[in-house]
């Protein structure tokens, strides 16, 4: 049995790629995105949902979001997509969330648990290219500080 895919660069979760038939009840997912020329890593959530209120209407309406798309909100991450190419990035997605609150923890969780602001490469490169925590903790005060 195959799955029709519909979009490029597929977003995998538990080895297979993610289709819109497998968001059923989720409300949105936390990802990691990895160069794989680098090994320079991202942690970001996405939504599956959009609510939009129609010119004219009073009622929002709930639509699919962009996430077949979406590759981060990161400046940085955004650069090296244009200069490596799509292709070489694979995106994973790491958990499903039921409500925005859970995939909103899951994201923090996440990116404190994998230290975000302070693991580097052999290097000495940020081995992620997320440069803050909820915009309150930020790289530049925690990477390659010692005290």
């Amino acid at each position: 049995m195959s799955i029709d895919i519909d979009y490029e660069n597929p977003w995998v979760y538990n080895g297979k790629p993610f289709i819109s038939d497998d968001i059923q009840d989720f409300f949105g997912f936390v990802y990691l995105i990895q160069n794989n020329l680098n090994n320079r890593k991202y942690i970001g959530r996405k939504y599956f949902w959009q609510f939009r209120t129609p010119k004219g209407k009073k009622r929002k309406v709930k639509s699919e979001s962009d996430w077949k798309k979406y590759y981060g909100s990161c400046p940085e991450l955004k650069e090296d997509i244009i200069k490596f190419g799509r292709e070489n990035f694979s995106r994973t997605i790491v958990s499903l969330h039921k409500t925005k609150g859970k995939t909103n923890f899951e994201e923090t969780r996440q990116l404190f648990g994998n230290n975000v602001l302070t693991e580097g490469l052999d290097d000495g490169t940020p081995r992620y290219y997320n440069s803050n925590i909820l915009n309150r903790y930020f790289r530049k005060d925690y990477y390659g500080n010692n005290d």
